[in-house]
């Protein structure tokens, strides 16, 4: 509602509450999510524009807003952007990796609406040595109790006697899918891993943290669905 000068002269003019109190002098730092400013006894708040983030969800965090049965919610670890943006599609408790949170809605839908067959793609750490034929099963499409898998993109990329590790490219997003696919060859899978959601990729961002998409990535991601 004011430049940074003109909210300075607000401050000293006593125009301007805190919590219910006067504030005596600028850079008193605040609270978005708890802090309530007023000037001339009206409740003023910082223009939202749009946010985009990616976050890379570390195994035991829920993907939900709120819920009175978990106490470790994967918006906690959002600080100041929590309650402002939203999750794009899923990621189950057990699993870590990419996350996009935005409020943009149209972005949010053209990713996740079968559609537009986005591509997750994930790293996958399995039971057992998984075959050339196991490979090709997942390939091709399994029938799961929900139906059947649309076909999808797979490399083996390393295995030893007790497991494999494979990278796994699918469109969909049910719940559960990946290790519903890997269970149906009899491979349970270990971990699981998504590093990248369409063309944006996890990169070397630490898990628990996240940080704004870039502006280069942001226009590839919308350019995919057919966004500028």
């Amino acid at each position: 509602m004011a430049s940074r000068r003109r909210a300075d002269d607000l401050i000293m003019q006593g125009r301007v509450k805190l919590n219910g109190r006067l504030v005596a002098q600028p850079g008193v730092q605040i609270s978005l999510d708890k802090d309530v400013v007023e000037v001339d006894n009206h409740v003023v708040s910082p223009e939202q524009g749009t946010i985009y983030l990616m976050l890379n969800k570390p195994p035991g965090y829920l993907v939900s807003a709120k819920d009175p049965h978990h106490n470790r919610l994967v918006t906690s670890l959002l600080r100041e952007y929590k309650g402002r943006v939203f999750s794009v599609g899923r990621l189950d408790y057990d699993s870590a990796g990419l996350i996009i949170f935005t409020n943009d809605g149209t972005l949010a839908f053209r990713l996740t609406h079968p559609r537009y067959e986005v591509d997750k793609t994930y790293e996958v750490i399995c039971s057992g040595v998984i075959s050339r034929a196991a490979l090709s099963q997942i390939e091709k499409g399994l029938v799961l109790e929900d139906g059947p898998t649309a076909p999808c993109k797979t490399m083996l990329v390393s295995q030893d006697e007790h497991s494999s590790q494979v990278q796994i490219t699918i469109h969909e997003g049910r719940k559960r899918q990946v290790r519903r696919m890997f269970a149906a060859v009899g491979l349970p899978v270990l971990t699981l891993k998504r590093v990248a959601f369409g063309t944006l990729k996890l990169g070397a961002l630490e898990p628990g943290k996240f940080k704004q998409i870039e502006t280069s990535d942001l226009q590839m991601l919308r350019g995919l669905v057919g966004l500028k």
